[in-house]
């Protein structure tokens, strides 16, 4: 679920324990919604990141490597400039809802220290990072014109206008009387009238808090006593920071389905999972889902161009298909021209058609034979050998076409899969290179007057797990690094694909590799394929039978000796695998 305001309180209380007093060593902007603020405190390097993002917007400490940009944003710069070396005096919760205000102080361009606030807004589609010196925004990480909005603009020396107040009771000023206050003018279930009169609850927040007011899954209003009912909700937010306990719930799946800042009485018991911080668990929750979000956001524009090419060669494959069954007349045209040739006196003159003996039929058939009247036999037999010359051209053409249409195909399936499982932007720059080298794509252009070419990136790394026996298994990510990966793997490695499909490469660092550590790896190259891990045939055989063709695409290999495994396998299980 999205942070609501109850996690975001929750999330303060760790967050001022940890940063108060925290000094601002690095500000980075990895991305053009989130910042990552490097804090030295008590003693320790903290990264806090700050995200706006629409589908992801949260605060947390993180552990989680970002790839900065080589040229830092104007936004990135503007915060180095106010944040940098400055000290977080104050971190707060605004109102009990989805704000968080950090409180920086530090020295200005005249060398006086004055206070700026950096206000995070988790507010979906209309979430921001601001910050703001003496009322007046500096700066927004969204800007927000007239144009987009009417209520509040976000722009550079406009004043700071906070959120408007919901019509709903500040969780730190809740009361039992203005809590029975609001409940009485509401009907409905209990749940529902608590997300309604209280700031920062989410559907699923209020349906516990119900439930440990009631002891019941849902209950209406109607039929509790409000007194009674307030008196209870009341006396469990003031309780509230001393039950903080950080939870994961999982879902069947064995996958993270939501966050909770403690756990949650009316969820299944078996299904939540302690963290140790209530930022590790949303560290743990958000990282992938957040950088597979960004990328599918990043390779929209090549996973078109792709799938364009992809439709183009398969109309390209089904006229070769009929060329090619055209040209298998080609032998009735050379015997129609030989039986011509041999047969021609019984040609009568003027004839359209003519029935010959064919000496090619075993059973001693005969064949019908169409003429041009205007020729003589001999010339009709010299049209029909004229035809097989050209039909025979024909399909030499159309066969090496359509090897060469199906290379593409599997060239651009193969990077179509890899695009799906990249994770970082250098995944994506390998696939693009497979695809420049196939002669897919241009290769990116390198400017003109003079100016240099872009930095050359470091080859992406593949995926590495550790077997339950302290084995290594190592999974390619792309066609470069399968490339990479098979190449430099030893002789007797233990060598692993998808059958007949786009996937992996994967190698077990073992000859004979111990049946659960060979089961795990086989479930890695059944999940890193096309497949899924849906009963995939998978390959194995040791890596010195594992060859690659002179001049073939990246990730391509032929291979000898291998068993075939079929092969299931889901999510949750892969993500249960420990990497290295």
């Amino acid at each position: 679920m999205p942070m609501d305001g109850l996690t975001l309180g929750f999330m303060a209380r760790e967050l001022r324990e940890t940063l108060n007093g925290g000094k601002i060593e690095k500000v980075n902007q990895p991305e053009k919604d989130m910042l990552v603020l490097l804090i030295h405190a008590q003693g320790k390097n903290h990264k806090l990141l700050l995200s706006a993002a629409p589908s992801f917007a949260r605060a947390h400490l993180t552990n989680a490597a970002y790839q900065n940009p080589a040229d830092a944003p104007m936004f990135c710069m503007l915060m180095r400039k106010h944040l940098q070396a400055g000290r977080i005096t104050a971190l707060e919760q605004l109102g009990g809802d989805r704000v968080l205000k950090i409180t920086v102080e530090s020295k200005d361009e005249l060398g006086d220290t004055a206070p700026k606030e950096l206000y995070l807004e988790l507010m979906g589609r209309h979430s921001n990072l601001t910050l703001v010196k003496d009322g007046r925004i500096i700066d927004a990480i969204r800007h927000v014109s007239g144009d987009m909005s009417r209520v509040r603009q976000a722009l550079p020396g406009l004043p700071f206008v906070p959120p408007p107040a919901q019509d709903k009771i500040d969780p730190a000023e809740l009361t039992e009387e203005a809590l029975s206050e609001k409940l009485a003018a509401l009907s409905g279930p209990l749940d529902k009238a608590l997300a309604a009169s209280i700031r920062g609850l989410s559907p699923v927040a209020a349906r516990e808090i119900a439930f440990r007011a009631t002891g019941m899954h849902r209950t209406e209003l109607a039929d509790l006593n409000l007194t009674a009912l307030s008196q209870v909700v009341c006396a469990f937010f003031r309780k509230m920071p001393e039950i903080a306990k950080p939870t994961a719930q999982m879902g069947p799946d064995g996958l993270m389905a939501d966050v909770l800042p403690f756990p949650y009485l009316s969820l299944e018991p078996d299904l939540q999972k302690p963290y140790p911080s209530l930022s590790a668990a949303l560290d743990a929750f958000y990282f992938g889902r957040d950088r597979r979000d960004r990328m599918n956001q990043k390779s929209q524009s090549l996973k078109r161009l792709i799938k364009t090419h992809l439709e183009r060669d398969e109309k390209k494959l089904a006229l070769q298909e009929e060329e090619l069954t055209a040209s298998a007349k080609m032998e009735e045209y050379r015997i129609a021209g030989e039986l011509l040739t041999a047969q021609g006196y019984l040609v009568p003159r003027g004839a359209e058609t003519v029935e010959l003996p064919n000496f090619y039929d075993p059973n001693g058939g005969t064949v019908e034979i169409a003429l041009d009247v205007a020729l003589t036999p001999a010339q009709n037999a010299q049209k029909y050998f004229k035809r097989y010359r050209k039909a025979r051209v024909a399909q030499d053409l159309a066969k090496e076409q359509k090897e060469k249409t199906l290379k593409e195909i599997e060239l651009l399936e193969q990077a179509l899969f890899d695009l799906e499982e990249s994770e970082t932007e250098q995944d994506m720059a390998d696939v693009r290179k497979a695809l420049e080298d196939g002669g897919i794509v241009k290769p990116a252009s390198s400017g003109k007057g003079g100016k240099k070419k872009p930095p050359k990136q470091p080859d992406s790394a593949p995926l590495r797990f550790e077997a339950p026996d302290g084995t290594e298994i190592i999974v390619g990510k792309n066609s470069a690094q399968n490339d990479r990966l098979t190449g430099a793997a030893r002789g007797n490695d233990t060598w692993l694909h998808a059958k007949d499909m786009p996937g992996s490469h994967v190698i077990v660092k073992a000859e004979r590799p111990a049946p659960e550590t060979l089961g795990m790896a086989l479930r890695l190259a059944a999940w890193y394929s096309r497949g899924k891990g849906a009963a995939v045939p998978v390959d194995y055989t040791l890596r010195k039978n594992v060859k690659k063709p002179g001049g073939s695409p990246a990730g391509f290999v032929v291979y000898t000796n291998q068993k075939t495994v079929m092969v299931s396998t889901t999510e949750g299980e892969i993500a249960a695998m420990k990497r290295m």
